[in-house]
């Protein structure tokens, strides 16, 4: 049997596509083996190429491949490879360049590459693209929670991003391979769906009268799915028929990730972002009248080119009104081919960690105090996985719909089940909890979330 092995560099979206990738490789009867510890046939690096770093960490990758088995066949997608194919194709020993469409042919590259080792740029241009490449993904490692690809490629430009390069334009997969798919995920035993893409918000800019509210009431239709996440959606694309899905429907899940990226109107018009902090504020407040208990997670960037004292000051403050359940807190990177590379002002490396950990020290802060407002409260949980801790075995672990992680006593008979939950101990990156009772399999969505009187109330959604 011949053998592949992986490396994934970067977002949740390569690791979406190397799955896809080998659902290719098993249909011709590969077996995937260790990267590490196990010589292949074929190597595959899906790169990243969101900053400097992550170039130099592909090509080490590469390198490092290809000394595990200089036999082997070499193959390279990912973000990386589209920019820069030539650069990749460089190194001795590199067989095949891909980018981030036309996996579906990867198969025939590879077996023509088998036969005769001739390197390949496979890469064409990805801004001439306008179709969703299809490559479905029906089983994941994770039970409970499945993702499923629904958009491509990002319209923004915002001056420090280079995806828009390596991606391409926003482009929607068809509503009815989405539903068919998750179908079949359902039908799988997956209990739990999160939406994702580049710019996932995006979905349906490239059709005529159908967008991600009206995808997500169609799967909200779906018999046996209990949730449905979406993966990030900008502020600028909440708008009343979101927030109308988000009030009304059981199945969406309290928690939407919304990046802010800055907290200071000066910087975000730098970052050609499309949205004010006074416009940012208003959707987040809808969010929670629409939605209350909703944990609203985000991702910013620290040490912009031109971020003042006053501006990060600014930012801080606005971060804590606010009240985000957590911030992914990065130090700006130059992205060479970037807008923002070329800025002056750039913003010492010092300073900017001193920023950064400032910013942690304060994410940590409300992570905390949104995970208080549910001790004493019962909470929906699908346990995924046995709970590795000091305290021994007999504990499981999994998410609430509102996304706080939750310990309890439980045997791995659960994991999968829905189980309702009562908080009784509240932490940074998990809480503990106590079993109260196990939800029946005719059970289809927790459409009542207030509990009985016998019972701890939880918030309602």
């Amino acid at each position: 049997m011949p053998s592949v092995a992986f490396y994934t560099l970067g977002c949740k979206v390569n690791f979406y596509d190397t799955e896809a990738i080998w659902q290719l490789f098993k249909k011709e009867g590969y077996e995937q083996v260790d990267f590490e510890t196990t010589t292949a046939d074929v190597y595959l690096i899906n790169t990243c190429t969101v900053t400097n770093t992550g170039d130099k960490k592909s090509r080490q990758i590469i390198r490092r491949a290809i000394r595990r088995n200089p036999d082997a066949v070499i193959a390279v997608t990912g973000c990386y490879a589209q920019t820069s194919p030539a650069e990749i194709l460089a190194i001795e020993g590199v067989d095949l360049v891909i980018g981030t469409q036309d996996r579906d042919k990867l198969m025939n590259y590879v077996t023509d590459l088998q036969n005769e080792r001739k390197p390949v740029n496979a890469v064409r241009n990805i801004m001439k693209t306008r179709e969703f490449e299809e490559l479905d993904v029906p089983d994941f490692a994770e039970r409970t929670r499945a993702f499923l690809k629904i958009q491509e490629g990002c319209n923004n430009f915002c001056t420090f991003c280079i995806i828009p390069w390596s991606r391409g334009l926003s482009r929607s997969r068809e509503a009815e391979s989405v539903i068919n798919q998750a179908r079949q995920l359902v039908e799988s035993g997956y209990k739990e769906i999160v939406l994702t893409g580049i710019h996932t918000g995006g979905y349906g800019d490239d059709m005529e009268n159908y967008r991600l509210s009206d995808l997500l009431w169609d799967l909200d239709a779906i018999e046996g799915l209990e949730r449905i996440r979406i993966s990030s959606i900008e502020a600028s694309q909440i708008d009343e028929a979101m927030i109308d899905v988000l009030n009304r429907s059981s199945k969406m899940c309290r928690h939407l990730h919304i990046p802010l990226q800055s907290g200071d109107n000066d910087v975000l018009k730098r970052m050609r972002r499309k949205y004010t902090v006074e416009q940012f504020a208003e959707k987040i407040k809808l969010l929670h009248e629409a939605m209350p208990g909703v944990a609203i997670t985000t991702d910013v960037i620290v040490g912009f080119p031109g971020e003042t004292e006053e501006m990060f000051e600014n930012g801080y403050a606005f971060m804590e009104q606010m009240g985000f359940a957590e911030m992914h807190v990065f130090p700006y990177s130059k992205r060479t081919g970037t807008p923002a590379a070329r800025m002056e002002d750039q913003i010492d490396d010092e300073l900017k960690n001193e920023r950064v950990h400032k910013l942690i020290d304060l994410s940590e802060r409300m992570q905390l105090d949104y995970a208080k407002k549910y001790v004493g409260e019962v909470l929906d949980i699908i346990p995924e996985r046995e709970h590795k801790g000091s305290e021994g075995s007999g504990l499981i672990t999994g998410y609430s719909d509102n996304y706080i992680q939750v310990v309890f006593e439980g045997s791995e008979s659960l994991i999968g089940e829905l189980c309702r939950v009562k908080i009784t101990e509240a932490g940074v990156n998990e809480c503990r909890g106590q079993l109260v009772r196990v939800l029946d399999n005719n059970h289809t969505a927790p459409t009542a979330r207030i509990e009985a009187d016998s019972e701890p109330q939880a918030m309602q959604a």
